[in-house]
């Protein structure tokens, strides 16, 4: 028998998440296990010289700092508001690369399911960012169920 004892659910904190979100907590309720929440600030160098490079340093470094407090009051409520009732979960916020910490943590912390939405990136959005949920579907050790966002009512 399969056992899961700790699922990922990678969350944008957007409206979309919160679709996501039940799939989650149903999950872990059957399981009886450990959800791990994990929001990823993107780090605006990774953007490349040719779009920051006209911003002074101290500027970009202000508006990484305030996005990362906006990100943390967000994951307060999510997790006051609608993780209340889940007494297994953890949360972790980090900067970088949603895709490459997302299979980093999943490699750390030993992760047997990831749940996530897809963003539904489009066109040339997607051809020049990609799609986090795409690469991790392709280089996850753990088995990952994708929850469109848009079709659930």
């Amino acid at each position: 028998m399969i056992e899961i004892k700790k699922i990922l659910f990678p969350i944008d904190l957007t409206l979309n998440s919160s679709k996501v979100l039940p799939y989650v907590l149903s999950a872990s309720e059957k399981y009886n296990c450990m959800i791990y929440l994990l929001h990823v600030v993107e780090d605006l160098r990774s953007f490349g010289s040719q779009y920051i490079d006209d911003v002074p340093h101290e500027h970009l470094d202000r508006f990484q700092q305030e996005t990362a407090e906006a990100a943390k009051k967000a994951m307060d409520r999510v997790c006051d508001e609608q993780l209340q009732s889940c007494p297994n979960f953890q949360r972790k916020m980090v900067s970088g690369d949603p895709a490459t910490e997302i299979l980093k943590l999943i490699d750390s912390e030993g992760i047997d399911l990831v749940i996530m939405g897809t963003h539904g990136r489009k066109g040339l959005e997607h051809v020049i960012f990609g799609s986090v949920a795409e690469n991790v579907v392709k280089k996850s050790p753990a088995p990952v169920l994708t929850i469109n966002p848009y079709k659930v009512q």
